[in-house]
């Protein structure tokens, strides 16, 4: 079992550190029938007519109550416009998310607070964020998606009481690293092919309940290479069945399919099913220590000798559309980090440390044809600061993020702003406007959509992200990299 976290001295529990030391257990022989048996089906779900059985009874026989639930694609936008949720997160317009859908713990009274039911009412009774008992986990066994530049996993505190305001808000707030493709790549048992394979996640705070959870998905005939945990740090959380206390998700991350209908394949399943296991009897939990955190960065400042060449290009995009036209947007670190949310009281909409995230400062975008944003920027994929990389538009009020435009967009397209410059194919220059001009670089904003769109004249921003430096399996540092810009050009 790899874990994202100190040593706790358990013999059963190995740490996954940055250096790449995996414990490896021979009981990976057992992998191929598992892919096996796992692919040759539409979902890991669809084939524990056994295996789910043997699961329950394991867990069971370990001494859990265990209740199921499932992964499955999460409608940001459509729960926005159902009313149902306060904003649509900041969501990323170029990758789709999936959660975690559990329902309440065995006695529980409080109430949590989202639900995807009302849209979809098979759900009903399951919940997008749940509390925790200390002594519980959340089991996920699933496959991992297709093919595609990046995936990921990762635990989250949503919800959190505010004794001197009086009110439950949200922080939604990462607890530590990912486990993502980049990082899975590293272990022996995936290799070059972390896709469409058996993976198990728990995320708990208790080690005893890591430990005999994972013993008992041994014992029902799962390898112990794939089982993977999320320490939840109790220190920096509330967890209990209060209506005081916080709630948590686990998070599904994924981007850019390189076969789109085996992209939506996989969104539109249930990939996985989801274990609540509670212990038959409460015990004082021995808590996980705070997760270490791999270190961002790389001390490689290459990228900002491409400082020079981006000055050349905005010159070169004011000369080409209007210097008296333009509006130069400022840019800022947009999200840091999630312990840096929970000890601010923030709201820090679900980041993760996967990426960074900037932002311009606001503007307005009418329908005239002569107005539109002009994105231009480095292209940190092709610098290899990140996996890939994107921008879209959002609007204050619903923060919802439209028409996501990315690496596999824009590579190339400074060379014919500044063509005798060696250093274009370095850079990019993207387009935000109401009007598609048939460029894959342009993403064409609709209004009169909810939130699907962006209202006329509406406040609104472009955020941009940079996923995954190949050297660190994690974000790049803002340090490190130019900063994306924007210029707006006015009728």
């Amino acid at each position: 079992m790899k874990i994202v976290s100190k040593c706790t001295g358990s013999e059963n529990i190995y740490l996954y550190r940055t250096t790449g030391v995996i414990m490896h257990n021979p009981i990976a022989c057992l992998l191929p029938l598992l892919i096996l048996i796992l692919v040759s089906t539409p979902g890991f779900a669809d084939v524990m007519g056994i295996t789910e059985n043997a699961t329950t009874q394991a867990f069971a026989d370990a001494g859990f109550q265990v209740n199921t639930g499932k992964m499955e694609m999460f409608d940001v936008t459509g729960m926005y416009e159902a009313g149902i949720s306060s904003s649509c997160y900041a969501n990323n317009p170029s990758a789709p998310y999936m959660l975690s859908k559990i329902p309440d713990a065995p006695g529980q009274t409080a109430q949590n607070h989202l639900s995807d039911a009302p849209l979809h009412p098979e759900n009903a009774g399951l919940w997008a964020e749940y509390k925790l008992r200390p002594d519980e986990a959340i089991v996920y066994l699933g496959t991992t998606p297709p093919e595609c530049d990046y995936f990921s996993y990762c635990g989250y505190i949503v919800m959190r009481y505010f004794p001197a305001e009086g009110q439950v808000r949200r922080v939604f707030a990462s607890l530590g690293d990912t486990i993502n493709r980049q990082k899975l790549q590293m272990e022996t048992i995936y290799g070059n092919d972390p896709f469409k394979q058996p993976i198990i996640v728990i995320f708990s705070a208790d080690t005893n309940t890591a430990k005999t959870a994972t013993t008992a998905l041994i014992q029902a005939g799962y390898p112990e290479d794939i089982i993977h945990t999320l320490p939840i740090p109790h220190t920096m959380v509330k967890m209990g069945l209060e209506a005081e206390s916080d709630s948590f998700t686990l998070l599904h991350r994924m981007a850019f399919f390189q076969n789109t209908q085996d992209g939506d394949s996989y969104m539109n399943s249930t990939p996985g099913v989801v274990y609540r296991l509670t212990p038959d009897e409460y015990t004082e939990p021995a808590y996980f220590p705070v997760p270490e955190l791999i270190v961002r960065g790389t001390g490689d400042t290459r990228e900002l000798d491409l400082y020079a060449d981006l000055e050349e290009l905005k010159e070169a995009i004011l000369d080409t559309y209007g210097r008296k036209r333009a509006e130069e947007m400022s840019t800022e670190v947009w999200l840091y980090e999630g312990y840096d949310g929970i000890q601010r009281n923030i709201d820090v909409l679900g980041e993760t440390r996967d990426t960074v995230y900037l932002k311009t400062s606001n503007t307005t975008l009418g329908d005239n044809p002569d107005e539109f944003i002009i994105v231009y920027g480095v292209n940190h994929a092709a610098t290899k600061k990140s996996t890939y990389a994107n921008f879209g538009l959002y609007g204050t009020t619903a923060l919802n993020g439209i028409g996501g435009v990315s690496n596999h967009d824009y590579t190339g397209t400074a060379e014919s702003y500044i063509p005798n410059n060696p250093n274009a194919k370095y850079l990019y220059v993207g387009k935000i406007a109401r009007q598609d001009d048939g460029s894959p670089a342009t993403v064409a904003i609709p209004y009169d959509a909810l939130a699907h769109g962006i209202e006329l004249d509406e406040p609104c921003f472009v955020g941009f992200r940079a996923y995954v430096e190949p050297d660190t399996k994690v974000g790049p540092i803002w340090s490190e990299i130019v900063y994306d810009r924007a210029i707006k050009f006015n009728p």
